[in-house]
């Protein structure tokens, strides 16, 4: 397959984002597939994949945003804090009110600390936390600064919840957030314990569940020679930069690694793209993207490209 962009599959539960990957490389005959951030093997929803030369892309993305729909179990821990995990205390006795629910919900509303769990892809040392979690290790782990934007239920709060009962939650929260931990700490709080149940990703930064297609629609389609429908140009799922219009003269300028001026624009740059250290897409006279630039200033305005992509 020789179309280049971004794919938001539907990501089934069970498999890994690895997994997803090499399924996705088979059905477009395409080796250079790469996913822009991992979702758990349990959970469902939006896995973004860059292919082809999109895979240079990946690092000028903005899915520092993350939208969850998931459940939270009280009563029950786990060493993977969710329900796959082996059980490290129950308390059938326990019951939660709806207002100590509400009152939790807001007190991790926020910017917070967290630490990681032992069971993910997060590396230290070059090791996988979660090779070391299956070895039976336990090593500290970091806290990491992170921002719950938006925590609530995601249906009516029932007056009390029992053992291995709760809500579903809507959760916007920051990159690198674990829902497992949040669901985990929650439980901490309230002094019953608790871990995550369904797990659903809804949105990674711009790139929405609605938009997103399953690996059986997208093997349908390879078959019929119209999976490009699926794929969001890089044009578009950069939509958060700035757009600068380069002539033919000027693509080719920005090819040798040359800065650009203002004269170099078939269009004037809008005042988004003086900001320092800015970063803008250089696209040429048909939409496609030619380069990311990132403006310098000085004296007299240029653009430095930082990424130029073959053609």
């Amino acid at each position: 397959m020789s179309d280049s962009g971004f794919l938001v599959l539907d990501k089934p539960p069970g498999y890994t984002s690895h997994q997803v990957v090499a399924a996705v490389r088979k059905i477009l005959a395409e080796r250079r597939i790469g996913h822009t951030g991992t979702l758990d093997p349990m959970a469902r929803g939006v896995l973004v994949l860059a292919v082809g030369m999109a895979t240079k892309l990946i690092p000028y993305l903005d899915e520092e945003r993350k939208v969850y729909r998931a459940r939270l179990v009280l009563g029950l821990t786990t060493d993977t804090q969710d329900l796959t995990g082996r059980v490290l205390s129950a308390h059938p006795e326990i019951r939660i009110s709806r207002e100590q629910l509400a009152s939790a919900l807001i007190c991790f509303t926020g910017e917070q600390e967290q630490i990681p769990p032992m069971y993910s892809a997060l590396k230290v040392k070059g090791e996988p936390l979660y090779k070391l979690a299956r070895a039976g290790k336990e090593i500290s782990r970091a806290k990491r600064k992170i921002t719950i934007y938006r925590l609530e239920a995601a249906e009516t709060l029932l007056p009390a919840y029992g053992y291995q009962e709760g809500p579903h939650l809507l959760i916007e929260c920051s990159r690198g957030t674990y829902i497992r931990t949040l669901c985990h700490d929650l439980g901490a709080y309230l002094g019953c314990g608790g871990c995550m149940g369904e797990l659903l990703r809804l949105a990674s930064g711009p790139f929405r569940l609605a938009d997103a297609c399953s690996l059986e629609e997208l093997a349908r389609a390879a078959k019929e020679g119209k999976a490009g429908q699926f794929l969001l140009s890089p044009v578009d799922a950069l939509s958060h930069l700035p757009m600068l219009h380069l002539s033919e003269e000027s693509g080719e300028k920005v090819r040798h690694g040359g800065q650009l001026q203002i004269g170099d624009f078939t269009r004037p740059p809008g005042p988004e793209a003086y900001r320092p250290g800015q970063l803008a897409r250089g696209v040429d006279d048909d939409g496609r993207l030619l380069a990311i630039l990132k403006y310098i200033g000085g004296s007299s305005s240029s653009w430095q490209p930082v990424r130029v992509l073959a053609r």
